[in-house]
């Protein structure tokens, strides 16, 4: 599966940030996502993210390596 950076905010609606890795994943687990997508946040570079827009940049620096 190929995960988008739809998929990725989808999987961590809900969250307040500032937020930390360990709870992007938690909250993805909470919201029944894929093992792919929380596989891709637990590869993210940060450990902690102050908005969603920064953890979409993360996503797309880690996408594009």
């Amino acid at each position: 599966m190929a995960v988008s950076a739809a998929d990725l905010e989808h999987a961590i609606k809900g969250i307040d940030f500032p937020a930390s890795k360990d709870e992007l994943v938690e909250q993805a687990n909470n919201n029944n996502a894929d093992d792919t997508i929380v596989a891709v946040i637990k590869d993210l570079p940060k450990q902690r993210f102050k908005s969603p827009i920064e953890v979409s940049k993360a996503f797309g620096k880690e996408k594009r390596q």
